[in-house]
């Protein structure tokens, strides 16, 4: 049985690893698969006929498809995943393999993934101090501004002041 396109789907372009980060992304997250492997019917700028083109995944049940369309266009902050994590083991999980995995790691709970694309790693409880506002949004906020990989219990802790 055919499993009806979704109406919206997020196109990743890579420049020929797609199956290789749609692979870790099933084994790192949650809800999250290969669905599909398409094949170039022929060959095209960056490939060949037979090399894989497009690979269909979810991302934490998002779904996602990445496109081996070459070198000409690399990704940027201007895109990210953001994951909501509910504790400091979940965000260590999360954080070290995308880390662990040739990435790299950035600021306020941002990191990229070894092809390139960014990924915000981001407890719930600092999402809630800054929809908080106030003094308890201020301090978690000067928190966050001095981490890479969030710490749960200093938000925590601004939290409370």
């Amino acid at each position: 049985m055919n499993t009806p396109t979704p109406k919206n789907t997020i196109c990743l372009w890579y420049n020929k690893d797609a199956l290789d980060a749609a692979r870790f992304y099933a084994a790192t997250f949650p809800d999250s698969k290969v669905t599909a492997v398409h094949q170039a019917p022929g060959d095209y700028p960056s490939g060949k006929e037979g090399d894989v083109i497009t690979v269909e995944f979810t991302v934490l049940g998002i779904p996602c498809l990445g496109l081996n369309g070459g070198p000409e266009f690399k990704h940027s902050e201007a895109f990210s995943f953001q994951v909501a994590t509910d504790t400091q083991e979940e965000t260590d999980r999360y954080w070290n393999a995308i880390v662990g995995n040739g990435g790299q790691e950035s600021v306020c709970g941002w990191c990229k993934d070894r092809w390139g694309l960014s990924w915000q790693i981001t407890p719930r409880v600092l999402t809630e101090a800054l929809a908080a506002g106030g003094a308890e949004a201020k301090r978690a906020f000067a928190a966050m501004m001095e981490m890479g990989k969030i710490d749960v219990a200093k938000i925590e802790a601004a939290r409370r002041g």
